[in-house]
């Protein structure tokens, strides 16, 4: 394996961003990381890597730069404690539109990398960076082939960039992993999405709850781990981007 960390040029400045992909029978499809709130962290980087073991070159941005954030360390248990609020403040300065432009400056980096193919893209991001990977591939639908929300958030919204309303402008598969216990997307809010997405045939998406677990059962660092729901939800990434990724 071949894996490096770089400053990729931003609309905004530079994100820093690690880099991991087979070391030979390249080009590889492209996979586009989008991180969860908590920030980069070498618990992301060992799920980069699983991903690239499996044929693909995958970028992990760092998307909190523009705060001159890299790192934030472990997540405090306590709810109350400030590194929690300062989470907070930095996952919501940013905007889909912004996260869109780092995007479009990871793709541009990857087409001229001879080791990564931009033909065949896939996205995924957990937490608040599902809806990320789906206006990703509604954002490129000719290079996204396929995209995964891992208990993301904000799936519906009142605004026309809600995943709800673009998953309507990708051709890619879409996946949306659901817990069953989530207050960021509570099951109220996971029924009006599948009602969405069934109500337009030509959406071709996948919406499967994780019944029993929490929000960031994929994490093995979270309290909220589950193992046999982690495996089962890389076993779905691995089918999904194996269909349309190859």
């Amino acid at each position: 394996m071949i894996e490096h960390q770089l400053d990729i040029p931003t609309k905004d400045g530079a994100t820093t961003t690690f880099i991991v992909h087979p070391d030979r029978d390249g080009p590889h499809p492209t996979i586009l990381f989008f991180m969860d709130a908590p920030a980069i962290r070498e618990e992301l980087r060992d799920m980069a890597r699983r991903l690239a073991t499996a044929g693909y070159y995958v970028m992990l941005p760092n998307l909190y730069y523009r705060s001159g954030v890299m790192e934030l360390g472990p997540l405090p248990v306590d709810p109350n404690d400030p590194a929690r609020q300062t989470m907070m403040d930095l996952m919501y300065s940013l905007t889909i539109d912004k996260v869109m432009d780092d995007a479009d400056a990871m793709l541009a980096y990857a087409a001229k990398d001879p080791a990564a193919d931009v033909r065949q893209v896939g996205c995924l991001g957990y937490c608040m960076s599902g809806q990320y990977a789906i206006n990703c591939a509604a954002r490129h639908p000719d290079m996204v082939k396929a995209a995964a929300s891992l208990y993301g958030t904000y799936l519906v919204t009142d605004k026309s960039d809600s995943p709800h309303l673009v998953a309507a402008k990708a051709r890619a598969e879409l996946y949306f992993a659901c817990a069953e216990t989530d207050r960021w997307a509570p099951m109220e809010m996971v029924e009006e999405l599948s009602q969405a997405l069934a109500a337009n045939p030509a959406i071709n998406a996948e919406v499967e709850i994780y019944p029993g677990v929490e929000h960031g059962f994929a994490f093995p660092q979270r309290m909220a781990y589950d193992k046999p729901a982690a495996e089962q939800h890389w076993a779905r990434l691995n089918a999904l981007f194996r269909r349309n990724l190859g």
